[in-house]
């Protein structure tokens, strides 16, 4: 079992609603981990489909909500939004993109296979320093409520079990088989380095 804790990073699109609802779980249980995501926006749902809430990820969580508050407080209450943008004010100020951060992490777990693609071609496109190897992993989750609070405890489940692991490198594939097989899910995986 590895003597220290996982560095876990969670990567969807907009650092919202999937990864901030696994960084949530994760936390609580004590996994060294954050968030991002890897648009080159911040979208929200907005009044119509073709009408999203776009932000700078500049921006917090704080301000978002109160923009959303005032442009139409029943609507974002209704679907959900101010209640997301609450928990994820709790968790950090605002969202952060996975190519600005230079940390190093052992898995990072995206949550849809186009940015799990960003993700692998950002982590090529940097110089090797240190070959630390960093196990990519997609587990493809719809962005809505139900789903990411679904995803996020299969994510949870699968980084404890990693983390229990004896030899990650040699033990990670056939653990994933396993999670495919119990989870009906396929997830993909590379090794990148740093």
């Amino acid at each position: 079992m590895p003597t220290t804790p996982l560095r876990v990073a969670v990567v969807c699109s907009s650092n919202q609603n999937r990864s901030m609802e696994a960084h949530n779980i994760l936390s609580k249980r004590s996994f060294n981990v954050r968030s991002f995501g890897t648009g080159t926006h911040v979208k929200l749902p907005g009044p119509a489909p073709d009408k999203p809430n776009v932000y700078d990820f500049k921006t917090t969580y704080e301000q978002m909500y109160n923009d959303l508050l005032k442009k139409d407080k029943e609507l974002y209450t209704q679907n959900g939004i101010l209640h997301m943008l609450e928990r994820n004010k709790r968790i950090k100020p605002r969202p952060e993109r996975f190519q600005n951060c230079k940390d190093y992490f052992d898995l990072v777990i995206t949550c849809e296979e186009r940015v799990y693609d960003q993700v692998v071609e950002d982590l090529n496109s940097r110089e090797q320093e240190t070959c630390q190897p960093v196990h990519v992993i997609n587990v493809d989750i719809q962005d809505n409520h139900e789903e990411a609070t679904l995803g996020a405890f299969l994510i949870c489940e699968l980084c404890q079990c990693i983390q229990h692991t004896e030899d990650m490198e040699n033990e990670i594939d056939e653990l994933l088989q396993e999670f495919e097989d119990k989870s009906t899910r396929t997830f993909l995986h590379t090794i990148c380095f740093y």
